[in-house]
């Protein structure tokens, strides 16, 4: 059993393994660039504090959908803190798999919960997002709401390819099997690959984008940039709905073996 106190030098080799920076698919950009130089220093915390894996997931959830409800308070402060909180659910969202990693506690439950949280938070930020815009009138969270549905069926549309493969007794799909059949879309793939409108809902981006609007809406004493940022939204989210589903049906991640 490792250390519950151990030093930088021998928590960093452990939950940073060789190829954690390199999964395109599976790291954020965020995470590349800055967050796992941090990450490990609060995982350092958070091995001697004795709470699990699975606790500090449920901890990022928290803090995201704490980050979603600071969002929904509207101003510049309100959004401000909305993006401190979702980087600290970013920084959560590092360290719950390096103390698994640390402890040897990789579970099925960690990896559910995980993505519990990312339909959870994610969503939440765009009913906030609809709240701001509207003062909480019905048109403007329904569109909130409507945009955060549409970012959960995506990542359904996802999620559901290994459910259907594991009820037809198929192995996981590889990422090489993401690659369309139909030479005309994976061209268009390929363009969608340069200009990725998917990544404006994620947690981050969509907080930043947040933030922009309330500044560009303080500045000019006008509710119709965030209004305006709504509206792009529910329209990337719905594009990206069905351009995935798209995606989905027309590569052969539901055929290979």
């Amino acid at each position: 059993m490792r250390s519950s106190k151990p030093s930088i030098a021998e928590l960093r080799p452990i939950v940073h393994p060789p190829g954690l920076l390199a999964r395109r698919s599976a790291e954020h950009w965020a995470g590349r660039w800055y967050m796992r130089r941090l990450s490990v220093y609060a995982t350092w915390i958070l091995v001697r504090t004795g709470l699990s894996a699975n606790a500090v997931t449920g901890l990022m959830i928290v803090v995201g959908l704490v980050g979603a409800a600071a969002i929904s308070t509207g101003g510049i402060a309100g959004a401000a803190a909305g993006v401190v909180l979702i980087q600290v659910y970013l920084l959560l969202d590092c360290s719950d798999g390096e103390v698994a990693r640390w402890r040897e506690t990789q579970s099925m439950t960690g990896v559910y919960l995980d993505r519990l949280g990312h339909y959870l938070v994610e969503a939440s930020i765009l009913v906030a997002l609809g709240a701001r815009a509207g003062s909480w009138d019905a048109p403007w969270l329904a569109a909130g709401l409507a945009a955060g549905m549409l970012v959960m069926l995506e990542k359904a549309e996802t999620d559901l390819v290994d459910v259907a493969r594991h009820r037809a007794g198929r192995s996981p799909a590889l990422d090489e099997s993401a690659v369309m059949r139909s030479p005309a879309l994976a061209r268009g793939r390929r363009l969608a690959g340069y200009l990725p409108l998917h990544r404006v809902t994620h947690a981050v981006e969509a907080s930043l984008l947040i933030l922009v609007a309330a500044v560009v809406s303080e500045a000019t004493d006008s509710i119709r940039p965030t209004r305006a940022l709504m509206v792009a939204m529910l329209a990337v989210t719905a594009l990206t709905a069905v351009l995935h589903l798209v995606s989905v049906l027309s590569s052969s991640r539901l055929r290979d073996a």
